[in-house]
């Protein structure tokens, strides 16, 4: 562990001395924001550089990397989104690594007193009553398709398909269930933990849809001594120890 954090230091010092400061752009799945939030400005007093952040769903974010946006380093939500870019060489050889795993939790606001043991058979239509269901919109937002994966297993998508709010993002479907316009939805756990407007009502079984992991990459033509510190930055045990406090899994 020593080592680990000596090795992340002698990296930043050195690009630090040797390389003039840089702005790196890093495109990031929106359920990371509060944590990256932190991991940046920690990285940016240790190492001169600047870090501005994009905070979306990993599949728009994706798409705006193959138009060209000039993005230097993609953090994704599912697996899906980077192999999409992979696919297109899109990638630096040699960058991508799988950084994170998370959870996915049903969420009410915070007056609710519902609780639900999420099995197969659980009676959706009567946690939702008249209202509806969000999340992120199944086609291509990663929480979304976990959701819907998951719903399925336990034999409730057919009740929640047609009365589904299909949010462009995690936080944006957070953000339905906060202000009360939905009774539930569908979020990761580390977004139910950092909203006090909002609690869990119930957590989805790890085998009711594919394993939630987080992988990272430099993109391509942006291989630079800033992005790979970034990249080390990421993986070192400060960084680590914010991601945990946010309830993420370490891969």
């Amino acid at each position: 562990m020593k080592l680990t954090r000596l090795l992340s230091a002698l990296v930043l010092s050195l690009v630090a001395g040797v390389v003039h400061a840089d702005t790196l752009v890093v495109f990031a799945a929106a359920s990371l924001t509060n944590a990256l939030q932190d991991i940046g400005k920690a990285f940016e007093t240790r190492s001169g550089h600047t870090v501005k952040f994009s905070f979306a769903a990993s599949s728009a974010l994706a798409r705006q990397i193959e138009a060209g946006a000039q993005a230097q380093i993609f953090l994704s939500a599912d697996e899906q989104w980077m192999d999409y870019l992979a696919e297109r060489k899109l990638l630096a050889a040699g960058t991508r690594t799988d950084l994170l795993g998370n959870s996915l939790v049903l969420v009410t606001p915070t007056d609710s007193k519902a609780s639900v043991t999420l099995k197969p058979g659980f009676d959706l239509a009567a946690l939702l009553g008249d209202g509806r269901l969000a999340t992120g919109d199944p086609a291509h937002v990663p929480v979304g398709k976990y959701a819907k994966d998951a719903l399925t297993k336990l034999g409730a998508w057919q009740v929640a398909e047609p009365r589904l709010v299909r949010a462009d993002s995690v936080r944006a479907a957070l953000v339905l269930v906060e202000r009360g316009e939905v009774p539930a939805g569908i979020v990761y756990a580390t977004d139910a933990a950092v909203s006090p407007k909002v609690r869990v009502a119930g957590v989805f079984p790890a085998d009711t849809h594919a394993p939630i992991t987080y992988p990272a990459a430099i993109v391509a033509g942006q291989d630079t001594p800033a992005a790979r510190a970034f990249m080390q930055w990421l993986r070192g045990n400060e960084s680590m120890a914010v991601f945990t406090r946010y309830g993420f899994s370490i891969k």
